[in-house]
């Protein structure tokens, strides 16, 4: 390997560890009360070198949810062009389950950022800024939905009215899967695709007919 590969692999390893070590802190002794200089000396690593990789706390602690919305916005534009806006949207979401993890583990284990993900569910402060950037992601999906359409989305409310349904389903299987017993992939993919399979009888069925099982308690 070139001294510049070789430069580039200890710069990764630098930003991996100062990421592992950021969320076992966070999870560990909260958010809140962790500091980067006690990242950093964990490390063995000057503050300076930790902000090189990140900007504060609040960047390392959403890293790997950032790799995993890039993900899923990469898995909605690769979709084939017949496929209808919302199977489209389905589709990229299972589809993202299933090859996340190897994206994921390439940088901190799995496991670790699905207990990571439920603190931030669990922290007001880090959730509030979730909730930001969910809205500028669904923006984003309603944008390639809008061009996979040919519609122009400030004219045609469909898209934004789709993805904000898409998000909403989400949100309450993120929230569902957050406080249950099984944290993993698998658990949150199987709640993800039961949720998505009651789009269609939740806006148009009898209710007082049906009841369903609960998830995850």
């Amino acid at each position: 390997m070139s001294e510049a590969g070789l430069r580039e692999r200890k710069k990764r390893r630098t930003r991996d560890a100062l990421l592992h070590t950021a969320l076992e802190l966070f999870l560990t002794q909260g958010y809140e009360r962790t500091t980067v200089d006690e990242i950093a000396e964990a490390v063995g690593v000057s503050q300076r070198t930790f902000f090189r990789y990140f900007g504060g706390k609040e960047d390392a602690a959403f890293f790997v949810t950032r790799l995993a919305e890039s993900h899923y916005v990469r898995a909605v534009r690769e979709r084939p062009p017949h496929e209808a806006p919302l199977e489209a949207l389905r589709q990229a979401v299972l589809a993202s389950w299933d090859t996340i993890g190897e994206a994921i583990e390439q940088v901190v284990p799995v496991e670790l950022h699905l207990r990571a993900y439920r603190m931030i569910e669990a922290t007001p402060a880090l959730l509030a800024v979730h909730l930001r950037r969910q809205e500028e992601l669904e923006e984003e999906i309603a944008r390639i939905v809008a061009e996979r359409e040919g519609l122009d989305v400030d004219a045609d409310p469909r898209p934004r009215l789709l993805v904000a349904l898409f998000g909403g389903v989400m949100r309450v299987t993120q929230r569902t899967w957050s406080v249950g017993e099984e944290c993993s992939i698998e658990a949150i993919r199987e709640l993800t695709a039961a949720y998505l399979d009651q789009v269609g009888p939740a806006l148009t069925g009898n209710w007082r007919s049906t009841r369903l099982p609960r998830h995850g308690r």
